[in-house]
């Protein structure tokens, strides 16, 4: 069955980030959680979610602070076979050959998936000294954090595709924070992903 590739590579990025799958005998929906601070990407997730499977009813299932919007349907295994039991940063994270193709041919969708779940653009700012006075700049950065190796390489991998400068910024416990910060990558990034709303 046909599918736009661009909304599958959003809802992909979604999914790794702040998504998961429930499968059982009499139950199987993908629920990828938004938080209620961005009505924008609430939107934003449910129609990719629709034009990914159009024939499958969506719903919204509040709970405190967020949105989960939910696809009731068991074709999402398939289209996600990175689900399987267990948190996503104790186990193998690998796209397979055909998902690594969409990704090839649509890699903002994707970048724009994990920064809306997992990440942020920010106003950074610094001070520095210029001819005795204290001056302070303002600037803005991408963050992406999270704790799956596989994930964060993917997302790196990825913007080494687009060519987007990053550094690891620090490590957050287990967690690792991909920093974008340099004017061009920003601009970019700003281009193709935009802050979330």
């Amino acid at each position: 069955m046909p599918f736009p590739e661009d909304a599958y590579a959003y809802v992909l990025g979604l999914y790794l980030g702040d998504g998961h799958i429930v499968s059982r005998k009499r139950q199987h929906h993908l629920a990828i959680s938004c938080c209620d601070a961005w009505p924008g990407l609430i939107e934003a997730a449910e129609a990719a979610v629709k034009a990914v499977l159009p024939r499958y009813a969506t719903r919204r299932r509040r709970r405190r602070g967020c949105t989960d919007v939910e696809s009731h349907t068991r074709h999402w295994v398939c289209m996600l076979p990175q689900h399987g039991p267990g948190r996503k940063h104790e186990r193998e994270i690998a796209l397979a050959s055909w998902q690594r193709e969409i990704v090839r041919r649509h890699p903002w969708p994707l970048i724009r998936g994990l920064i809306h779940s997992d990440g942020c653009r920010i106003t950074n700012w610094a001070t520095r000294t210029v001819a005795g006075e204290r001056k302070r700049y303002e600037y803005p950065r991408y963050f992406f954090t999270n704790t799956s190796a596989d994930i964060v390489r993917l997302f790196t991998d990825t913007l080494d595709a687009v060519g987007v400068e990053w550094r690891v910024a620090r490590r957050v416990g287990a967690a690792v924070n991909v920093s974008v910060a340099r004017r061009g990558s920003v601009a970019l990034m700003d281009r193709f992903v935009g802050a979330k709303y």
